[in-house]
């Protein structure tokens, strides 16, 4: 005699939109990752790899409303996918975050990108001029007079930094924090006779995308003492979104801790070997 199955239960079927939801999520985060991976290690140019990441945005915004929508089919249906909705929801609010963060920033500070304590005669970039010829790149010419105005009213804290040190011992603190703070440092001349300027160039990252930012530094006797200007210029875009100013007003804070008794000297950085000529 032939046996009897029952048949298996049938479960409600998970909704399709709250499946799609968490795919495009995921792949959202993917390319995020990715894209940010392409700037910090020079795989691309800047452009095309944040246009890249402007599209892993678009995908996460879309997540969203796939989620809602959703959430809305499994109300009225009853199907499953409640927990894929909230994945979606939560990896697409992760990818966004931080942007939604600096789009504020961008709205809410000016436009500027050169941001310096002697806007009238700002350090120059000597070494790292030569980096800055490409035509997605900002000129190595300071910004002028608009960018100063602008900068006063952002930044008012922004200023020269006078040491009552020598000429030198000013220089070696400087040199010893922009190497703690591990920027690539590119040029650094000593305030050697007859040049009684000290000059420090290197480059700085932003945390995430590890946007490169140039930073000029001149030691100059003053007086007795010591005065320090810095300058510190991103390389792309006409808005840091106030990373210069941080960068600058962090410096001078550990600056204006420096007196004759606690500066070190600082070893020089070691240069790139030069090239045999063949």
């Amino acid at each position: 005699m032939a046996r009897r199955f029952r048949a298996p239960y049938s479960a409600e079927p998970y909704s399709s939109l709250a499946t799609w939801a968490r795919r495009l999520a995921v792949f959202a985060a993917v390319v995020a990752v990715m894209s940010i991976i392409v700037v910090r290690f020079g795989f691309l140019e800047v452009r095309p790899a944040l246009t890249t990441f402007a599209g892993a945005l678009a995908c996460a915004v879309l997540a969203i409303l796939l989620a809602l929508a959703g959430f809305a089919a499994i109300w009225r249906s009853g199907a499953r996918g409640l927990g894929r909705i909230a994945a979606a929801l939560f990896i697409a609010v992760a990818v966004l975050a931080y942007p939604s963060y600096l789009a504020l920033q961008y709205r809410q500070l000016p436009r500027i990108h050169d941001i310096t304590t002697d806007p009238i005669d700002p350090p120059r970039f000597d070494v790292l001029a030569r980096l800055r010829t490409g035509d997605d790149t900002n000129p190595a010419v300071y910004a002028g007079l608009y960018s100063a105005e602008q900068q006063r009213r952002a930044y008012p804290d922004i200023a020269p930094v006078r040491l009552d040190v020598p000429v030198r011992r000013a220089y070696d603190a400087t040199l010893n924090f922009v190497t703690r703070r591990k920027w690539r440092i590119v040029d650094a001349r000593s305030p050697q006779p007859p040049r009684r300027e000290g000059h420090i160039e290197a480059v700085a990252r932003t945390p995430v995308m590890g946007l490169r930012e140039d930073i000029a530094i001149r030691v100059a006797p003053d007086g007795d003492g010591a005065r320090i200007d810095i300058r510190s210029s991103s390389r792309h875009f006409d808005s840091d979104l106030g990373s210069n100013a941080a960068r600058i007003a962090k410096l001078i804070a550990d600056l204006n801790t420096v007196s004759d008794d606690n500066v070190a000297p600082a070893k020089a950085p070691p240069m790139p070997p030069a090239k045999a000529k063949k």
